[in-house]
């Protein structure tokens, strides 16, 4: 790449409901400059409203976000391709071989607030599951040269 392009990155979950949609949002914030982000699903399917709740405590709203097929991006050339799911990375679809398929899988917060007790012990899990996705996004776009 030429000094001041930005990379293409395309997350990739099961329905763009949660993880994807954060690390696209975080990625636009913080490292908007370097790298421009998307995200999609394998099977989207609706944004979850505690994903919302939580990035809008720090300030990002994804109040106007909709999930998407990855399919939609057929005609984007990507340079990475990073699936935050096992689900997706398996269901990967081919990408151009100039694209770097990444794994960086993320706790499925909807999973793990499915046993909460209230919708504060819920939203915890949402909350450490963004600010992982934050912790991964400041790293960029170095993380990634090392993930290969």
């Amino acid at each position: 790449m030429k000094k001041g392009d930005r990379f293409k990155v395309l997350y990739l979950c099961t329905g763009n409901s949660c993880r994807s949609q954060m690390a696209e949002a975080w990625t636009c914030v913080l490292k908007g400059d370097r790298v421009e982000a998307f995200s999609a699903g394998v099977a989207p399917h609706g944004i979850d409203p505690r994903a919302v709740q939580v990035m809008a405590e720090v300030g990002i709203d994804l109040s106007g976000q909709h999930s998407k097929d990855v399919d939609t991006f057929g005609a984007v050339a990507f340079d990475y391709v990073i699936t935050l799911c096992d689900n997706a990375h398996q269901a990967c679809p081919v990408f151009p071989a100039k694209t770097r398929v990444l794994h960086m899988g993320f706790d499925d917060p909807p999973r793990l607030a499915a046993g909460a007790q209230t919708d504060g012990e819920a939203l915890a899990h949402y909350r450490r599951v963004r600010d992982d996705i934050r912790a991964f996004v400041e790293k960029l776009p170095e993380i990634l040269d090392e993930q290969n």
